[in-house]
């Protein structure tokens, strides 16, 4: 078997929330109480979870790509618009509104209170880049 990420901690001021609002843009289940140690779980797919752990001191941000189908795409993005969630097409900069298509798909960054960059893309860049 080849190696499979199984789960990512992420850093939060307040896990729950930050659980949550990942959880609801995505359409994805999650837990306030994941079972083992003090987290908050995002079930991603059927392989990753994303664990929130509270922190309680400064952290480093981090950035986060989920690669999606079209109509999933299309969901994040209007779920986002729905919550007032600003979105750029950029990883960096002003909140642009707008959804990049320069990589072969399609892709969209967001933030969140806690400073991580989100990211749904249709098409693997680095994939592609790999290649």
């Amino acid at each position: 078997m080849q190696p499979q990420l199984d789960h990512l901690t992420v850093q939060a001021a307040d896990r729950k929330a930050s659980a949550r609002m990942l959880a609801e843009i995505l359409d994805v289940p999650w837990a306030e109480e994941a079972g083992i140690g003090p987290f908050s779980a995002v079930y991603v797919n059927d392989g990753l979870t994303l664990d929130f752990d509270q922190a309680d001191r400064a952290f480093p941000v981090s950035h986060y790509c989920f690669r999606v189908a079209e109509l999933a795409f299309d969901r994040i993005v209007g779920r986002l618009q729905d919550k007032g969630i600003a979105y750029r097409s950029t990883p960096h900069g002003p909140a642009d509104g707008r959804v990049n298509t320069m990589a072969g798909g399609r892709l969209v960054y967001w933030g969140e209170p806690d400073g991580h960059v989100w990211e749904a893309l249709t098409a693997s860049y680095a994939r592609r880049s790999a290649a």
